[in-house]
């Protein structure tokens, strides 16, 4: 009768184990910080695409890193993923030229927004 519990007490956590949140990691609050700070000093006098791109890279590396720790890490990269999907649209519109100012000032506006919130979840875990 024990071992029957045990076994079904084992199924049951390892079945939420999906739905738990992702614990503290420093190196994925090192890198959303940083993502905060490249997209608060983009400058939208100076070329776009090389700016959006570190932004794009430190990004991947996040997803790369997050993907690499496992299945518990679902949450932060629902997180990033509106963040990826601007920072891609801003690439593609400065990638052939130069967008104008008030583009890419609209963009920095979102992004900076949209990694804040990130960070305060990704800081917030417990």
């Amino acid at each position: 009768m024990n071992r029957i519990f045990v076994v079904l007490l084992l199924v049951g956590i390892s079945g939420c184990a999906g739905m738990l949140p992702s614990f503290w990691d420093d190196n994925q609050s090192r890198v959303i910080i940083d993502v905060r700070q490249t997209v608060r000093h983009i400058n939208c006098v100076e070329p776009h695409l090389p700016q959006v791109q570190k932004i794009q890279h430190q990004l991947e590396w996040f997803q790369l890193y997050s993907e690499s720790k496992g299945y518990l890490q679902k949450d932060v990269l629902l997180l990033i993923k509106p963040m990826q999907d601007t920072v891609a649209d801003f690439v593609t519109r400065s990638g052939g030229t130069q967008g104008s100012k008030a583009y890419c000032e609209t963009k920095k506006q979102l992004l900076d927004t949209q990694s804040r919130m990130a960070a305060q979840a990704v800081l917030a875990r417990f």
